[in-house]
């Protein structure tokens, strides 16, 4: 599929080189004509799916454990108040 590679630059608001735009039109092209052969797969028997693999939730549960160097976090700290990062107000009332 030919493309207009100058519109798609422009579009975009990149400044490409002539090369650049003789390289970007050349992969654009093939990947659309590639496209266009995946358009000509019958997919009318295949299930709509969110992922092309089984997806799992990989998130462990939340524990509350007892910090043991909290000095040496604290040293860190810009300010701090009751053992707490003491942080600037970002809140307007």
């Amino acid at each position: 599929m030919k493309i207009n590679i100058d519109q798609v630059a422009n579009l975009a608001r990149l400044n490409l080189t002539e090369e650049e735009k003789k390289l970007y039109g050349e992969q654009l092209s093939n990947i659309l004509d590639h496209a266009e052969e995946l358009q000509k797969l019958n997919t009318d028997k295949v299930a709509p799916t969110s992922h092309a693999i089984p997806m799992k939730n990989v998130f462990r549960e939340d524990k509350a454990i007892p910090c043991k160097n909290t000095k040496d976090i604290m040293a860190n700290a810009p300010e701090e108040q009751d053992h707490m990062f003491k942080v600037p107000r970002i809140i307007e009332e």
